[in-house]
């Protein structure tokens, strides 16, 4: 599996959700799609649509998703394009979606915040992948690697910056839960996202003005005391800037 990242579109710290949008690219190999391409005029690849449930396809779902319990809104969010298969018996299904997912932020040091749990790690925010009802051994789920022996990590290569958060990398790990029920593994995909707030915006138009508000509203105290009026004035001035 590999997730190409497109675009961080929002961005709510106070419901803790961030959205973005991707294309998720699945590969996997069926040896009954197989055919001789001389046989058959030379047809090394086909289509199928995904919407018709004419080939199986993997239970891959999105363990924390945002859900809104909204009339439009459906578990799976991803489009079900169409499945392209090759005379080898290889299937490529790249479905794009718009993707809500929870993450726990944490803006105590807005707004020069940096995503990071307690121990210092940016593993905050994140996509979890994982099949709904198949274990391991039915469905080994994997990450694929950009080049061999490389990091793994989401592909970045059309993503968009977004306005207000840097991103500054996307790596990727496989993790294998067990379970007390069932002796099988079941493997999950993470992908992060470490975040950091870009603060220019907020200085120029926040703690800048509020700094030289407050400076200039102590320097009032400074004005002589025989003459209110221009206290008065002082004070009515930096109030109808506030």
């Amino acid at each position: 599996m590999k997730v190409f990242l497109q675009q961080i579109l929002n961005v709510d710290e106070q419901n803790q959700v961030i959205e973005v949008n991707a294309w998720l690219k699945y590969i996997w190999h069926d040896y009954r799609l197989q055919w001789r391409p001389l046989s058959y005029d030379n047809i090394s690849s086909i289509r199928f649509p995904g919407e018709d449930q004419q080939l199986w396809q993997p239970d891959i779902l999105l363990y924390n998703r945002h859900f809104s319990f909204s009339a439009n809104d459906r578990f799976d969010s991803a489009y079900r394009s169409n499945l392209v298969v090759y005379s080898n018996g290889e299937v490529n299904w790249i479905p794009p979606g718009i993707f809500r997912i929870t993450c726990k932020m944490d803006i105590t040091m807005f707004p020069f915040d940096e995503q990071r749990d307690s121990q210092g790690r940016f593993k905050i925010c994140f996509l979890k992948f994982g099949s709904w009802t198949y274990h391991g051994l039915a469905l080994d789920l994997r990450v694929e690697q950009q080049e061999e022996g490389g990091e793994l990590s989401m592909d970045l290569s059309t993503y968009i910056p977004n306005g207000e958060w840097h991103l500054l990398s996307a790596p990727a790990i496989r993790e294998v839960t067990y379970y007390h029920c069932c002796p099988e593994p079941y493997p999950t995909l993470k992908f992060y996202m470490h975040l950091r707030r870009k603060a220019l915006y907020h200085m120029f138009n926040i703690i800048t003005p509020s700094l030289l508000i407050s400076g200039m509203t102590l320097l009032g105290f400074c004005l002589p005391a025989h003459d209110m009026s221009e206290k008065i004035g002082f004070r009515e001035f930096f109030f109808r800037i506030e």
